[in-house]
């Protein structure tokens, strides 16, 4: 089938096809960057449950390490994995939602192409 012979509505939905499979590799990347800061945060949280009340912590910022209350940063951690569930969870809607089109798209796509391979006398 050459490109003259595709009509532009099946044109349009391998366009279509392509941007969702674009769109979708780029929901992968943020869910899997997502996942990693939540599993750096979670340990984090362990090592700061596992410390003395009174042990020293330090943050980066920057380039330097700050002096921080302990109690402070396992709330702003807890403040950051909350964050990245809520991320995650949204990601992986968008996921499903794209997924679901792509299927979509694909099954006219392939509809489209059993139809054009059919010989005209049937």
């Amino acid at each position: 089938m050459s490109t003259q012979e595709v009509p532009p509505w099946l044109r349009d939905q391998l366009a279509r096809f392509e941007q969702l499979q674009q769109n979708l590799q780029a929901i992968l990347v943020q869910k899997q960057q997502v996942e990693v800061e939540l599993a750096e945060v979670e340990k984090a949280l362990a090592e700061l449950t596992k410390m003395a009340t009174d042990g020293t912590v330090f943050k980066s910022a920057g380039s330097i390490l700050v002096k921080v209350n302990k109690d402070d940063m396992q709330k702003e951690l807890q403040e950051r994995k909350d964050l990245a569930n809520t991320r995650s969870a949204v990601l992986a809607k968008q996921e499903q939602r794209v997924r679901e089109s792509v299927k979509e798209v694909q099954n006219k796509i392939d509809e489209a192409v059993r139809a054009r391979q059919q010989p005209s006398g049937s």
